[in-house]
């Protein structure tokens, strides 16, 4: 079988290079709810379009520290302020955005292996000897379609080429916390 390599699309824009605020302090396993949705926090979701002006706070008056330009990038809410969501990326980079540009839809950014091969397998099926059905670079973006604790099936969507379907570690995805289960 030939194994194809996925290529990482362009990855964010810095606008300008500001800092984005300190991290918001979280006891691990604490789960709060926000006051506006009621829904849990932190939690991840995705940006809903390419181009996501991250606020220094929750106003268009407040300047802009960053654009994403990366539609379905995962991206985690620290906070709830009215229409405004406090994020975090996956360098840690936060700020706030306003919620009609956030989606509920799951998914992940391929993290690079601990060691040896840069590239991150993607499996027929949720197994280490499964076959490998193509190797994915670090900064791919896989939608997330269920989660076991330990494994996660995903699509990767390729332009001009047919979806790749399998399986990868939970651990290399960031976008899924660890041990969460997603049905």
């Amino acid at each position: 079988m030939r194994v194809r390599r996925v290529t990482a699309a362009s990855l964010l824009f810095l606008m300008l290079a500001a800092p984005a605020g300190a991290a918001l302090a979280q006891s691990a396993g604490e789960i709060a709810i926000g006051k506006v949705t009621g829904l849990p926090l932190p939690r991840y979701v995705s940006l809903k379009t390419d181009r996501v002006n991250l606020r220094e706070g929750p106003s268009k008056e407040h300047r802009t520290l960053w654009v994403f330009r990366r539609a379905g990038l995962p991206v985690e809410i620290t906070a709830e302020f009215e229409t405004w969501r406090r994020i975090r990326d996956s360098e840690g980079t936060e700020g706030w955005v306003l919620h009609s540009l956030l989606s509920g839809r799951r998914t992940g950014l391929v993290t690079p292996a601990k060691q040896g091969d840069p590239l991150v397998p993607l499996l027929e099926r949720a197994d280490e000897k499964a076959e490998v059905v193509a190797r994915l670079q670090p900064g791919v973006i896989a939608n997330v379609r269920q989660c076991t604790g330990t494994w996660c099936r995903v699509i990767i969507v390729q332009s001009g080429a047919s979806d790749l379907s399998g399986y990868i570690r939970q651990d290399r995805l960031w976008g899924v916390y660890p041990n969460e289960k997603i049905e």
